[in-house]
């Protein structure tokens, strides 16, 4: 299912790791549908969890390059939040949670460091809360 999909990854574990796997993998993130570096993966990791990281990330591509205009690489938990945005603008952080995968009955700060973290690297306008709905910005 993932020979199709261009991955580049600067680790030579991961490279390895992707072969065995019959993934094509490039030499140069340009080249690639899926640029794997920087993902926080949690480990172990079994191949269907692998499997759906990496076709959630290709599948998501177009959505990330028309939010940044560009391809960028973001944490797993940012990935998802700007992904759910772009989809479901104007949602609650309660919704939020549920839709990147937390319950919202756990007490943590996860979602919402995320987001503070993405407001923090590309601008505090990038994601808005308009009366307890948060939806996202094109940059």
């Amino acid at each position: 299912m993932l020979e199709n999909i261009k991955i580049y990854t600067s680790d030579a574990c991961w490279n390895h790791i992707f072969s065995e796997l019959g993934v094509c993998v490039v030499d140069e993130p340009k080249n690639a549908d899926v640029i794997f570096d920087g993902n926080e993966i949690p480990t172990p990791v079994s191949g269907m969890e692998l499997q759906k990281i990496i076709l959630d990330k290709f599948e998501n591509k177009d959505i990330i390059k028309s939010v940044f205009g560009d391809f960028v690489v973001l944490p797993e938990l940012q990935h998802k939040i700007v992904v759910a945005l772009y989809k479901n603008p104007n949602v609650s952080m309660v919704d939020l949670k549920k839709i990147v995968g937390i319950s919202p009955d756990i007490k943590t700060h996860t979602v919402e460091n995320a987001v503070y973290n993405l407001r923090k690297k590309y601008g505090r306008n990038f994601i808005k809360n308009t009366d307890g709905g948060y939806k996202i910005e094109c940059l």
